[in-house]
């Protein structure tokens, strides 16, 4: 009987993930050569970054990279995984251009870190948690690519070996996903962790991370049966904008294709599928390899790698703060909201100049005076001014060109009342393009607030004079009408009234 004899009454996703991660080590993961995944090497030429093990001359062995292997830990251990006390290499054999042995060295039965979890903080302050199957390290392939230079499409392949051999770190996660948001997300806090680690800059053009996402769906019929789509892996996606993309086509797609054929998950029913960024639309590559496709086998040429709690211990002492703990510190001590603190940690080099930014802030702040919030006041400032001109400019917050201190001391001016609002706004975009302190600045462009009580007094009569209504409506008792009066007065001089001062003067001047 059909599986469509029912109607569907709902489907959902289940997505388990698999990322692939280019350590940053200065060399290759079983050579010396350069890394074109270390800043040092990004604009290496095409095939520079090649010696004889790269390129598998008969004769040449590998040797461990032991600092691949320690960035490989610090993941691990940042994702609560186990890591194992003995691990092994195997060879993982298949026929590709862009590798030139014949196989790839990678961990099969034996990995590097397993059993662990990732807890996702979403926008409403609930969490999930995302269990991780293992993460293991392997060598990544070359590149292939069919453009000339100038942009000229090639029909041939084109195989660039810089990236062949440098060292690939490979997450595999539980099916616990179950929509393109939350694997979005995962993919941006498992991005953010690796970045505070410095074991990758995570740069997605240059395919320093690399999402495959599983994904089938469980539908449910009217007469109470369950039913699930073939899994599809989609491959090589380089941008959060192709995940989410391809999560979501493949949603509307096995649905549409489940009611066509009925066909549901069994043995032999994978298949890989590719994203076309043009079309946003996946397309069938070939059925999916199982394990024993690739005849794994112990690497004779490399030893296992034998991991001390000695060990261990000097590599967790490495481990800085992460995202997740400073979102919560963030929001204990500072106060700030979920979509702040979010911001924040979502940008390694803008959440150090945020801290550098509080510190500045404390050391001269009033530390008796309740009200005052650094952490609070920094965030506002970074995640406003900051962010609108960052916008404008197609850059990092922490590249505009403000330094700590001058943010602290523009807060000092504006929490003294020394410039408005909109003279602090101004006096911000002015030290981005200038290292001299804040007060300088700030005199330099008549951006101080004048507090001379005789020009305050002028300017007082003469808004006065010109908004006679609102006066009269101010002494009569309507607060509303000062708002008229010092608008006007702010006019008069140039944004440099206290505006406080001046809607004292006019209380004072109108009501006695």
């Amino acid at each position: 009987m059909s599986q469509l004899a029912s109607p569907i009454v709902s489907a959902r996703l289940k997505i388990g993930m698999e990322i692939h991660v280019e350590l940053a080590t200065r060399s290759k993961m079983f050579t010396r050569t350069a890394n074109v995944a270390h800043p040092d090497f990004y604009d290496a030429e095409p095939n520079s970054l090649v010696d004889p093990v790269v390129a598998a001359l008969p004769g040449t062995l590998p040797v461990l990279n032991k600092r691949a292997i320690e960035m490989s830990m610090m993941v691990g251990m940042a994702l609560n995984c186990n890591i194992s006390p003995l691990s092994k290499w195997d060879r993982k054999n298949y026929y590709y251009p862009d590798l030139p042995k014949g196989y790839q060295i990678s961990q099969y039965d034996l990995p590097l870190c397993f059993d662990g979890d990732l807890t996702l903080t979403m926008d409403d302050g609930s969490h999930r948690q995302i269990g991780i199957i293992r993460a293991h390290l392997e060598e990544d392939t070359g590149k292939l690519g069919h453009e000339l230079p100038g942009g000229l499409r090639y029909e041939g392949s084109l195989v660039d070996l810089n990236r062949a051999g440098t060292p690939l770190l490979e997450i595999v996660t539980q099916p616990d996903l179950t929509s393109a948001d939350e694997a979005v997300l995962f993919g941006r806090e498992l991005r953010n962790i690796c970045r505070f680690l410095n074991v990758t800059e995570g740069i997605m053009q240059r395919g320093h991370m690399r999402f495959e996402p599983n994904i089938n769906v469980i539908i449910d019929t009217a007469d109470g049966h369950e039913y699930a789509t073939p899994i599809v892996e989609v491959k090589n996606l380089n941008s959060f904008r192709a995940l989410r993309g391809a999560i979501e086509y493949e949603y509307e797609r096995q649905i549409e294709q489940f009611k066509k054929d009925g066909i549901v998950q069994a043995a032999g029913r994978k298949s890989t599928r590719g994203w076309d960024d043009v079309k946003c639309v996946t397309v069938l590559q070939r059925e999916k390899e199982e394990a024993h496709d690739y005849r794994y086998f112990p690497d004779p040429d490399l030893i296992p790698v034998v991991v001390s709690e000695q060990w261990q211990e000097t590599v967790k002492s490495q481990i800085p703060e992460l995202p997740i703990q400073r979102r919560q510190r963030y929001r204990d001590a500072y106060h700030l909201s979920i979509k702040d603190a979010n911001a924040l940690t979502d940008d390694r080099d803008l959440c150090y100049f945020f801290e550098s930014c509080v510190e500045a802030v404390e050391q001269q702040a009033d530390s008796s005076d309740p009200d005052r919030n650094p952490g609070k006041e920094c965030a506002n400032w970074l995640l406003n001014a900051g962010a609108k001109r960052a916008n404008e400019r197609g850059c990092g917050v922490h590249e505009l060109g403000i330094g700590a201190q001058q943010l602290a001391d523009l807060i000092e001016l504006r929490v003294s009342d020394a410039i408005g609002s909109s003279a602090g706004d101004e006096l911000f975009g002015l030290l981005c393009e200038t290292d001299d302190p804040a007060p300088l600045v700030a005199e330099r462009h008549g951006l101080m607030q004048v507090r001379d009580e005789g020009q305050l007094a002028k300017w007082v009569e003469d808004a006065i004079a010109a908004q006679p209504q609102a006066a009269d409506d101010f002494a009569g008792g309507k607060d509303s009408a000062v708002g008229r009066l010092v608008g006007h007065v702010m006019k008069l001089s140039k944004g440099q009234a206290d505006a406080k001062a001046v809607a004292a003067k006019l209380r004072e001047r109108l009501r006695g």
